[in-house]
């Protein structure tokens, strides 16, 4: 079984950025699709950005132009930058991989949480 775990959440104001970062167990993400999802208290889980294992991306109307989905150079961690940060962006931030397609992917996060406010 591979473990996520996400980090790099935080208070921030908005107008600001965060970097999260999605560490696996093993060497995962050049042969697995990624994604980023949020819920918000008493909202569904939300998919924010997707990476397929061909390199296509996905970003959601409320984030695009302003997060950007990416791995590093070591194959066990990727990230989600976040600019132009809104209060309405505060959420727990969940980062998924695997095979599959979207929320039907194998292995998850527990999440970080990310607050913006003045």
């Amino acid at each position: 079984q591979v473990q996520l775990l996400e980090s790099g959440g935080g208070l921030v104001q908005p107008g600001g950025s965060l970097r999260l970062s999605c560490t696996a167990s093993r060497n995962i993400f050049r042969v697995n699709g990624v994604g980023w999802y949020r819920q918000a208290p008493g909202k569904q889980r939300e998919l924010v950005a997707d990476r397929s294992i061909g390199g296509a991306s996905y970003y959601s109307d409320s984030v695009k132009g302003r997060f950007t989905i990416s791995r590093a150079d070591t194959d066990d961690t990727m990230y989600l930058t976040m600019d132009s940060l809104k209060p309405e962006d505060t959420a727990v931030y969940i980062c998924n991989a695997g095979a599959s397609a979207g929320s039907q992917r194998k292995y998850w996060g527990q999440g970080t949480q990310v607050t913006v406010s003045s």
